[in-house]
Order: C-alpha cells, then sequence, then structure tokens
C-alpha cells in the first residue's frame, strides 16, 4: 500500500502504455485517495512494432489508435490529467537537451508536485525512456534543493539490482487489480501477449507471489548520491 499522502503527482513517459506495464496499480491507488495526478505522455508510441495479436493496426493507423488507447489506459487508471506533449516515437533522444529540460520545468513551475515518477537513468533500455528521465533529472536539479520534489524512477535493466540495489519502493498493488488489467486492456495493441499469459496464468491458478498484477517497484532518486555530475 502507499507509503504516503501525496499533493500532486507528475507522472512523464514517452510512449503510450509505459504507464501500464511500470505504476498503472501505484497510480490507481493514488487516485482512489484523491491525489490529483498529471501523466504526460510524450510522444503516441507511433513507431511502435505491434499492431495488435492478432494484428489490427496499420502502420497508418496506429497513432490514432495508441491515442485512443492512452485516454482508456489513463480512465481505467483515474488519471483526469493527460498531457500528450507532441513528440515523435523513437526521436526523443533527438531533441535538443535544453528544450526537453524547459518542456519538463513548465510541467513542474506549473504543477508544483510532491512527486515525479519517470524511468530512472541508465536502467530504462530504451533511448525515448532515457531521454526522457534525465531531461526529468536536468529539470529538477536545477531547482533549489529544499523546494525539489521526490523522484521515484522505474528501473528494467538486466543488471538494475546489481547497479542499485533493491528497489527503495515496493508496492502491494493487488487490490487494484482491476485497475492495472484495466490499463493493459486498454493498450491491446501492444499488450495482447502479456494479457494472454495472465489469462494462462489464472486459468492454471498459478499462485506466484510477484508478478506484474501483485506488485510495483521504483528507486527513489538520491540526489546526492547519484546525479548531482553523473550527466
Amino acid at each position: 500500500m502507499l507509503e504516503q499522502q501525496e499533493s500532486q503527482i507528475l507522472v512523464v513517459f514517452p510512449h503510450p502504455d509505459d504507464e501500464a506495464f511500470g505504476v498503472s496499480g501505484t497510480l490507481a491507488q493514488y487516485a482512489n485517495a484523491g491525489v490529483p495526478i498529471t501523466y504526460a505522455c510524450l510522444t503516441l508510441g507511433e513507431m511502435g512494432r505491434n499492431l495488435g495479436n492478432p494484428p489490427f493496426a496499420t502502420r497508418e493507423s496506429l497513432p490514432e489508435i495508441r491515442k485512443k488507447e492512452l485516454q482508456a489506459s489513463c480512465d481505467s487508471i483515474g488519471i483526469q490529467d493527460l498531457r500528450m506533449m507532441g513528440l515523435r516515437d523513437k526521436t526523443v533522444e533527438f531533441e535538443d537537451d535544453e528544450k526537453m529540460v524547459q518542456m519538463m520545468t513548465k510541467l513542474i513551475d506549473e504543477l508544483q508536485p510532491s512527486l515525479v515518477i519517470t524511468f530512472y537513468p541508465n536502467y530504462a533500455v530504451h533511448p525515448d525512456h532515457e531521454a526522457t528521465c534525465k531531461a526529468v533529472v536536468r529539470a529538477i536539479r536545477r531547482m533549489p534543493v529544499n523546494e525539489r520534489p521526490r523522484l521515484y524512477g522505474v528501473a528494467f535493466a538486466n543488471d538494475t539490482v546489481e547497479g542499485l540495489g533493491e528497489p527503495d519502493i515496493v508496492n502491494d498493488i493487488r487490490d487494484v487489480y482491476e485497475h492495472k488489467l484495466g490499463s493493459m486492456k486498454a493498450h491491446a495493441s501492444q499488450t495482447g501477449w502479456m494479457l494472454q499469459e495472465e489469462e494462462k496464468r489464472r486459468e492454471e491458478g498459478d499462485t506466484a507471489e510477484s508478478n506484474w498484477f501483485t506488485d510495483e517497484s521504483m528507486y527513489s532518486y538520491k540526489w546526492d548520491q547519484d546525479f548531482e555530475e553523473s550527466f
């Protein structure tokens, strides 16, 4: 369950479905607790490789489909403030660094979040993921220390535990299973394979202690240790 109440949460990810995989259960718990959540999604994931399973999208129709999926996911989670930031999928890493920092700074200045959630630099695998979270870190790093929001990062590189240790936050999300499932189902063009696995798992009575639908983990950014001069 949630460790503490928040006044405002800002979530920043580059692709529709990033929120579903990593933090949709946690965000649903916050939403159920009445915490306002803003989700800034930088692209529409229009270059995603998956077109449904079986395929139902085309390369031309995918952007509009993913836009609708993103809204449906937010509806399932309980996010009422969705910002589609208009960048192009698979090109976030090539955006001007200062432009990216200013985009994040404007969001933070407007919303005054107590908590920001994004990916964890150097452990986020995809170039768009890395560019997004590094822009968030740079923006917050410019703030006076006593004014910085807390910052949580989702990390899933193979060497995450080796490099970062065990997660700081491991959140039991079983009480919001339906919200998580709804968020995953919303992104049908991308998540069909996972939903099939989950259905099979439940049919077979799999009681594994930990999976996508039981808990979500994040790392708390430790500014004095990790990010003051790292990039």
